[in-house]
């Protein structure tokens, strides 16, 4: 069962160049967010025949 959360942020990449930066993009928002506590998170791709896409959530409280 997951935890109460109090907010969450999606960060999600179609272009193959968007999806290499993807991991920088993250620790960067972390970085200047440093009031938050990640306590859950969701990794999905999803794609059709063009465009594979990578979309990670993450849960976290405030505080």
């Amino acid at each position: 069962m997951m935890a109460t959360f109090s907010g969450l942020k999606v960060f999600s990449a179609t272009k193959a160049k968007e999806r290499e930066e993807l991991g920088q993009r993250i620790t960067t928002w972390l970085r200047d967010h440093p009031e938050l506590t990640v306590i859950d998170k969701t990794v999905t791709q999803s794609s059709d025949r063009e465009f594979h896409c990578l979309t990670i959530t993450l849960f976290y409280t405030q505080g």
